[in-house]
């Protein structure tokens, strides 16, 4: 049975389908310099049970969500680069994951949540700082 790929050749599909949807190594970076300075942390985890999006680290009890994003799937303003194959399926699809990236950032912050987003190229020592004020400023007094 022959499988039917939206990949303009067999290369591009082999390169697509090595990406890593978790465990991306600015993900992992920045997962141990927060958990070096004790945070602990959900991976890969949906901040809203009844929505189907995934932040990279979920910090459950003070409500932070982080997000990594890639530079090309979501269309970096500095990185991102216009496909030269299937030009027009790529541009549609970052345009989606962008629309959709401001809309979780909207139900999340509607739902209470501080949203933490950055880019796979960012300094990954700022990232966790940034990640960690957030955590800090959504703690309450008593802890």
């Amino acid at each position: 049975m022959e499988v039917r790929s939206w990949a303009s050749s067999p290369g591009t599909r082999r390169s697509m389908q090595s990406n890593r949807g978790r465990d991306t190594q600015p993900e992992l970076a920045v997962r141990r310099i927060v958990h070096a300075q004790g945070l602990r942390y959900r991976v890969d985890a949906r901040p809203l049970p009844q929505l189907n999006r995934r932040a990279d680290l979920v910090f459950t009890r003070v409500k932070v969500a982080v997000f990594i994003d890639g530079c090309f799937w979501h269309g970096c303003p500095v990185h991102h680069t216009k496909a030269k194959a299937n030009a027009e399926f790529w541009a549609t699809k970052v345009a989606t994951n962008r629309s959709r990236d401001e809309e979780t950032n909207r139900l999340l912050d509607d739902a209470g949540w501080c949203v933490v987003r950055a880019w796979e190229h960012d300094d990954p020592t700022k990232i966790a700082d940034r990640v960690m004020r957030a955590v800090a400023s959504r703690r309450e007094p008593s802890q």
